[in-house]
């Protein structure tokens, strides 16, 4: 049982760096000092966001199948676009702060959740090409 713990905690923190390194560089989506070209900067952050939102469901229940992994990560990734069709003043309020926005997002684009689904796509086959190189025992 112990083995199991601590390939837990080693995907943990495996998870915890990939959500880290998504995020740094999502940020830099957004920096007006790195000139990416537009399309790159639009839809490069929803992309990175999909899969840190994959990285942070993983890191929640790194013994979790994939496929249901995969699955969480794109239903939360939909309701949060979804929710921009949502506007209560409390929400929008949270929307107008940079945390809030970078989170949230404020207008709904259908072009966003395909961003997000490649973006789930792309951590997924991270995530299982580094299982199969770095063969770390799967968590039960």
């Amino acid at each position: 049982m112990r083995e199991a713990g601590i390939a837990i905690d080693r995907h943990r923190v495996a998870y915890a760096v990939a959500v880290l390194v998504v995020i740094a560089v999502g940020l830099t989506t957004r920096l007006p000092l790195v000139h990416w070209p537009p399309m790159v900067g639009k839809y490069a952050g929803a992309v990175l966001w999909g899969a840190m939102v994959y990285f942070i469901v993983r890191l929640g229940r790194p013994a979790a199948q994939m496929a249901v992994s995969t699955a969480i990560a794109l239903v939360l990734s939909a309701l949060v676009e979804f929710s921009q069709l949502w506007h209560p003043d409390w929400l929008d309020d949270v929307r107008r702060t940079t945390i809030g926005v970078l989170l949230l997002g404020r207008y709904f684009a259908w072009m966003d959740i395909a961003a997000y689904a490649l973006g789930v796509g792309f951590a997924v086959a991270t995530d299982a090409l580094v299982k199969k190189l770095t063969h770390f025992p799967q968590p039960h």
